[in-house]
């Protein structure tokens, strides 16, 4: 098991999905990852929390009828100071685009968009501190920035959260970084001039093609063939909305 409770500053803490139907979405991950969602607070505009085992893994909420972006998933990166990190994102050419803003008494949240493109979301806990669980069936695994402009988002997220960079790959072909905490690696960022910026969340299953399989069967897509890798089955898919993630086995164990 790997519960958590706290966060350094600039890990990955919290995702969330806003897409444009709600239901759609908490009938598609509860069948996939095993997730039951949560009830929606009217307070804060119906959101609810999806959880695995009873302890929350990722939010969700209706999008304004008004907003035509794509739906996806969000991370937000943890910090003592909301206002302070979008003011760090600022100076090193990101826009801001969700000032810094109190949710209850759970935290601050606020939202940017990097120099490369790439939305990403910063939460400061008070007392919500975010995932209880990390890389265990039905919870989140790893995240991951594709980005067309490598050395501009590493100069940024070193700059702004502090990450300390482990290059592994520095070749024309094959540009890729991890952010490491005490030998420890939480994120990754890599060159990808194919898609548009983004950041990706992946999420640990058992068994790669069952999670496949109930994806497929209850209006999901496969964005492209699975593939097999040094760390298992991995499946690139979209759900019923189009919002994309992606699934390969858990290294913990439940």
């Amino acid at each position: 098991m790997t519960a958590r409770e706290e966060w350094f500053p600039g890990e990955p803490c919290w995702i969330d999905l806003y897409t444009k139907d709600v239901a759609k979405a908490r009938a598609f991950y509860s069948a996939v990852l095993g997730w039951k969602a949560g009830e929606q607070a009217e307070q804060f505009g119906g959101y609810f929390m999806f959880l695995c085992d009873g302890v929350p893994v990722a939010g969700c909420m209706s999008k304004n009828s008004a907003d035509h972006t794509p739906d996806a998933w969000t991370i937000y990166l943890a910090t003592a100071n909301a206002e302070e990190s979008l003011g760090r994102g600022a100076s090193h050419g990101a826009t801001v685009v969700v000032p810094a803003m109190a949710v209850g008494d759970l935290g601050t949240m606020g939202m940017m968009v990097d120099p490369s493109g790439a939305a990403v979301g910063v939460w400061a806990p008070q007392e919500f501190s975010g995932f209880g669980r990390l890389d265990e069936p039905g919870t989140p695994k790893w995240f991951e920035l594709h980005t067309g402009d490598y050395e501009s988002a590493v100069d940024f997220y070193r700059g702004v959260f502090g990450w300390e960079i482990s290059t592994v790959g520095d070749s024309p072909g094959f540009q890729y970084a991890t952010a490491d905490h005490q030998g420890r690696r939480f994120a990754g960022i890599l060159q990808d001039r194919e898609s548009s910026p983004r950041w990706e969340v992946r999420f640990g299953v058992r068994d790669t093609e069952a999670a496949l399989a109930a994806a497929l069967a209850n209006g999901g897509s496969l964005k492209r063939p699975t593939e097999e890798t040094m760390y298992g089955r991995i499946g690139h898919l979209a759900d019923p909305t189009g919002s994309a993630f992606v699934i390969q086995p858990a290294t913990q164990a439940p």
